[in-house]
């Protein structure tokens, strides 16, 4: 019962810490929702026809005009002519009477000696000839025929079937059938045929012409269903003038304005609706982003606040410039947004910073969108996003603050080079003064994040009580009032702390862990000693120890009070808590093993808890190492001769004394990251403690100068 109660806490506790991380990441999500809401509102006007615009009235959307598209569609396709199918047969056909026509002339003239009159010739030709053709021909026109030579035959044979052919090729309407009749006469009174047989050329020939293109109603269809996939659509495009002030209103401007929803009886809530989802979902991207950076990368809420308000700051600084933005003074080119990468990786993690890098950067294709609903500002958030990453690749060294006026080169770099890349790639024309201009607008926003970050910086360090490498670097100084403090009242103690320090950075920089922090902690990890400085041995000089003349439960007790009273006077200095934290923490709950066993020979019923220190054990990878490197140190002072295989000696029976007592069970350190401090360890005692050459004896040389 009592374990499925603990249990059931463990899940509340839990599920309380997931509810508390989500806050940090709801309250950027609604920020961004309020400021982002007039971007995509849609302003409304109250407008009648024939009314004049107060103002210049864009389109906020993209929209297809429908109706004009469709009206453009009727008119193509009404335009389209009708097809017509050219018929084969009825060329030969009509041809073919012509020929036939000649045939019957040649065979009558053959005979002619045979027939004793012209009328006889023109009845035998009439009897010859089809059907169709004596309906359609008179018998008088064959006459010229008759009497006319073979070779005038011929050539007027071949003028027309040459001359129809063309015609029927090209495809005779029933409305162009008189004006190819009329083409043709024309042709055969200006050919070179003998004059007598012009018109009976001219009367066989306007014979044989007859309609040969029948409309196709097949084809009809496909070419107008051609002509209306050939029409674009009409559309309406966002950021478009709708009406420009001072024109009147007419049904066209109207039927725009209230296709775009831009008139008073017209309101859309699904912006605000698409809006709240985006705004959603980048809030969703930041609390997995927080959960994972205070599982893996052992943030706290802290830094997920640091993180907050940095990213209010950077929506809130986005907004403001967008207010002064248009289409011809692109101001997001002049965003200093790689400020607030700059400070989350600096007082926070990285990854944490790549990730608000590309938050930030959607939130802008919003912010600079020119206040159209629906539209995207893609160059902007390719350009802030750009620009970020090359802020967070460039910041390496953090130890320094000129670090940060590097970075902002490199970015003021990256920023030109993205700059020129949209310029070129564009196609309107850009003179050389729009460029240079623009230009600098990418330099000036690197310089702004550099100012931003460095004015910025101490003010996140103090009001957070974050612990920076700038921090740090400061607290670092010997000239330190408590540093000073220790030198001067423990001596021994504060030559012990700088030993300390050594291991301590080398070792957690093995690991991966934060080895300034090491180093500054190890120097004032010792503090507490100087509230009774000569009852350490390393303070001692010479000295009688105090402690042989005291019982063991009260040695132990000076001895185990020294990181509480550190602590307590580090605190009472207003030193960051993790300093204080390591200082408390440096002996954890270890056993103090030379007074217990003394006390443990003048007393059977010692308790070991008694002469352990009270904890707690070491939370952190930094208090870990600090631990081990203060006992290490310890030990490997007191040997006479230190060997490298003395050295490596001591230094695993350390490490492996505190594994086996449970001093490493809090601190999230793996086996393998153990055996990495220990090599790293010992690899810095050898450097300190190297073979060194033995001089020889300097009196005698001394006696013999003199």
């Amino acid at each position: 019962m009592l374990e499925r109660f603990s249990k059931k806490l463990q899940e509340m506790r839990l599920h309380s810490s997931k509810v508390v991380l989500a806050l940090p990441a709801l309250v950027v999500a609604v920020f961004f929702f309020v400021l982002a809401a007039s971007n995509v509102h849609t302003q409304t006007y109250s407008l009648e026809k024939y009314s004049t615009a107060p103002e210049t009235i864009r389109s906020p959307i993209t929209i297809e005009n429908e109706k004009k598209t469709e009206q453009q569609i009727r008119e193509v396709t009404q335009s389209v002519d009708d097809r017509y199918s050219i018929s084969e047969d009825i060329t030969e056909e009509r041809v073919s009477l012509v020929r036939e026509v000649f045939e019957v002339i040649k065979e009558t003239e053959h005979d002619a000696e045979e027939q004793s009159s012209t009328g006889e010739q023109l009845l035998k030709v009439e009897s010859l000839l089809d059907e169709d053709i004596t309906r359609g021909l008179p018998s008088g026109v064959y006459e010229p025929l008759l009497s006319a030579k073979v070779e005038d035959l011929k050539a007027s044979e071949d003028f027309l079937v040459t001359t129809l052919h063309n015609y029927f090729q090209e495809g005779i309407r029933p409305a162009r059938l008189d004006d190819a009749e009329r083409r043709l006469k024309l042709k055969v009174q200006y050919s070179n045929l003998p004059d007598t047989l012009k018109q009976v050329t001219s009367d066989i020939g306007a014979f044989a012409l007859v309609e040969n293109a029948l409309y196709d109603p097949q084809q009809t269809e496909e070419a107008i269903k051609a002509a209306a996939t050939q029409v674009e659509p009409i559309m309406l495009r966002a950021g478009e003038v709708i009406v420009k002030q001072g024109s009147t209103i007419t049904n066209d401007v109207y039927d725009d304005l209230q296709l775009t929803g831009l008139l008073d009886d017209q309101h859309n809530g699904l912006p605000f609706f698409g809006l709240a989802l985006f705004s959603l979902l980048l809030g969703m991207m930041i609390y997995i982003e927080s959960l994972r950076a205070v599982k893996e990368s052992h943030l706290t809420l802290r830094h997920l606040t640091i993180a907050a308000f940095t990213s209010l700051f950077i929506i809130g600084l986005m907004k403001i410039f967008s207010l002064y933005g248009s289409a011809d003074q692109p101001v997001h080119y002049l965003v200093p947004a790689v400020a607030g990468v700059f400070l989350i990786k600096i007082l926070c993690h990285e990854r944490l910073a790549l990730v608000l890098a590309v938050v930030y950067a959607l939130m802008a294709c919003i912010l600079f969108n020119g206040h159209l609903s629906g539209a995207l500002n893609a160059t902007a958030g390719m350009y802030l996003l750009l620009s970020q990453l090359a802020g967070i690749f460039f910041l390496t060294k953090m130890k320094d603050r000129l670090s940060i006026v590097r970075a902002s080169a490199g970015v003021a770099f990256t920023n030109i080079c993205a700059l020129l890349f949209f310029l070129f790639m564009s196609f309107e024309k850009y003179s050389w003064t729009e460029v240079l201009l623009y230009c600098g607008y990418g330099f000036s926003a690197a310089f702004l994040a550099a100012v931003l970050t460095l004015g910025l910086l101490p003010f996140f360090e103090t009001g957070f009580g974050v612990l920076s490498d700038q921090k740090l670097l400061t607290l670092a100084n010997p000239n330190h009032p408590l540093l000073r403090k220790i030198l001067t009242e423990a001596p021994g103690t504060y030559h012990h702390s700088v030993m300390v320090a050594n291991l301590s950075e080398s070792a957690c920089e093995a690991i991966g862990a934060n080895g300034l922090l090491a180093r500054v902690a190890a120097y004032y990890h010792d503090l507490g000693k100087t509230v009774q400085p000569h009852y350490f041995i390393e303070n001692q000089m010479g000295l009688k120890n105090p402690h042989d003349f005291i019982d063991p439960e009260k040695s132990a007790e000076i001895i185990i009070n020294h990181p509480y009273d550190g602590a307590r006077m580090l605190e009472d200095e207003k030193l960051p808590s993790e300093i204080v934290d390591i200082a408390k923490q440096h002996h954890g709950t270890t056993l103090l093993k030379f007074f217990y066993y003394q006390a443990k020979e003048q007393n059977e019923r010692t308790l070991e808890k008694d002469y352990r220190y009270p904890g707690p054990k070491p939370q952190t990878k930094e208090a870990a190492v600090v631990c081990v490197c203060d006992s290490v140190e310890a030990a490997v002072r007191s040997l006479n001769h230190p060997t490298e295989e003395k050295i490596k000696a001591i230094v695993h029976s350390i490490i492996e004394d505190r594994l086996l007592d449970g001093q490493f069970d809090d601190s999230h350190l793996t086996f393998n990251e153990i055996k990495k401090l220990e090599h790293a360890i010992c690899e810095t005692l050898h450097g300190i403690f190297h073979s060194r050459i033995e001089y020889p004896e300097t009196k005698p040389l001394v006696r013999e100068a003199k």
